[in-house]
């Protein structure tokens, strides 16, 4: 069973977690919320069980930082709808896995009674083929944002287009990595994990 829940990715001199939007979820948070890593210059990630994050938290957040930041929406650890938004209101979003974001996302046939029958069919895995062609021509217009979105987070992206382009059509088993290594690609400053004690 993999993680469904939210990685929320923000730079603030004080935990995240004393950001506003977690004030009333009460006592139970630790459970629900892993912090990952954080990266230098104040960087951080947490990681959300489902029911926590709401959409509108994401423009409070950057509001609270005063800095951009970016939530991935992730379902079982095998796909993730990232949005980012900067301080001036840009918004950018773009398909993790998108192999099975176009599983996730094609529509039922309305003939269809039985999906778990439509699923087994020619024409499902048609409808996937055609899907994924849609989610991949939006590619360089979400690699674009995403660069743009960096760049107003003051980091010097290293990365070309293209290799951001490359990053979101790869698939990863675990769409987590796949978040991490975007934001590596666009100019993050790397966690430094600790050294192992001897």
């Amino acid at each position: 069973m993999g993680f469904s829940g939210h990685l929320v990715f923000a730079r603030s001199e004080r935990p995240l977690l004393e950001a506003p939007m977690f004030n009333s979820t009460g006592p139970q948070l630790k459970d629900d919320v892993h912090e990952w890593q954080p990266r230098p210059d104040g960087w951080q990630t947490l990681q959300l069980r489902q029911g926590i994050w709401e959409d509108e938290y994401l423009s409070t957040l950057v509001e609270w930082t005063k800095a951009p930041a970016c939530v991935a929406d992730v379902s079982d650890s095998s796909v993730a709808l990232v949005t980012g938004l900067d301080t001036s209101g840009h918004r950018w979003q773009a398909w993790l896995n998108l192999d099975n974001a176009a599983a996730l996302l094609v529509e039922k046939p309305e003939d269809v009674d039985d999906v778990s029958l439509w699923l087994a069919t020619p024409e499902f895995e048609e409808a996937i083929g055609h899907k994924c062609a849609e989610l991949d021509a939006e590619v360089p217009a979400d690699a674009e944002g995403a660069l743009v979105w960096a760049s107003a987070a003051g980091v010097q992206a290293e990365a070309q287009r293209s290799r951001i382009e490359e990053l979101l059509r790869e698939q990863e088993t675990f769409v987590e990595e796949l978040f991490d290594a975007l934001l590596n690609e666009l100019g993050f400053p790397e966690a430094v994990h600790p050294a192992p004690q001897p």
